[in-house]
């Protein structure tokens, strides 16, 4: 199975349309079975839109407008004859203008769920966290995916967050492929955290049978404005019995133009009866 995750910082980026066609034909191309996208953005000024059948609602969905960047990704794959299931959780306003949330994308349907992750559920406050799960088909096989968007460690909030995260997965019965901007670099104690984690997750990096690239971040970007260096902090984690054959770091400039202040993470895996 073939999946991707990207912090898209949709609409914040300069030539936005033309890097949301970029991401489309990267999905096309690359046949992912599943992408999360994160800081999935939608104005909250535009007009509500009511979606076709491919939409799989939370059970807190908030109402979807025209320029949702997850609806319009997936209306620029369907013009390329590629179809995608969707769905999309809101967890906050972001820059005054847009609301803020995650989002997964699946070649079949998604039975969608969010979970407050962070202790704050205001949504003017940019540190609020609802991260979303979905139950999909992947390779012939039911997978728990989430895209996740988490805070960081030294503000104290990453702990608790991840404690929520342990919590509503404790009772997973299928695959658990964790993806996202965990915002905690590979040599913190949030990303130690992880590994210890009693869901028994592993870093697909580490596992890969062939590897290009690692940083995911190589400036400073909001909230991390005191970057000089090169930040792993997007992750594909996955608990179970896995053969992972490829491990990219995409969207990086490299075999395809940077889309985001995120590069991107594609990784090619199996689960293994």
């Amino acid at each position: 199975m073939k999946v991707l995750t990207l912090n898209t910082h949709s609409w914040l980026e300069e030539q936005s349309e033309e890097k949301l066609q970029i991401i489309a034909e990267e999905i096309a191309a690359g046949e992912y079975d599943v992408i999360a996208l994160q800081e999935v953005n939608q104005s909250i000024s535009a007009q509500t839109i009511f979606p076709d059948g491919s939409f799989c609602p939370t059970q807190a969905s908030v109402a979807i407008k025209e320029d949702n960047f997850a609806l319009r990704l997936v209306e620029a794959l369907e013009i390329m004859d590629v179809t995608y299931y969707w769905s999309w959780s809101y967890s906050h306003i972001g820059y005054d203008r847009y609301h803020e949330g995650n989002a997964l994308l699946s070649k079949q349907p998604i039975v969608a769920t969010e979970y407050l992750a962070s202790k704050s559920d205001d949504v003017t406050d940019h540190t609020t966290r609802k991260n979303l799960s979905g139950l999909t088909e992947v390779a012939g096989k039911m997978v728990q995916v989430l895209s996740c968007h988490f805070s960081w460690w030294d503000q104290g909030k990453f702990a608790y967050e991840w404690q929520q995260t342990e919590d509503f997965l404790q009772e997973a019965t299928e695959a658990i492929l964790l993806l996202g901007d965990f915002n905690n670099d590979a040599s913190s104690p949030g990303f130690q955290l992880v590994l210890d984690s009693k869901l028994g997750l592993q870093d697909t990096f580490t596992l890969s049978a062939e590897t290009t690239g690692a940083a995911t971040v190589n400036k400073a970007i909001d909230g991390w404005q005191e970057n000089e260096g090169h930040l792993r902090i997007d992750y594909v984690f996955a608990a179970g019995n896995i053969d992972v054959h490829a491990y990219e770091v995409v969207f990086d400039g490299t075999r395809v133009p940077i889309v985001s202040d995120h590069f991107g993470v594609k990784v090619v895996l199996d689960f293994k009866e």
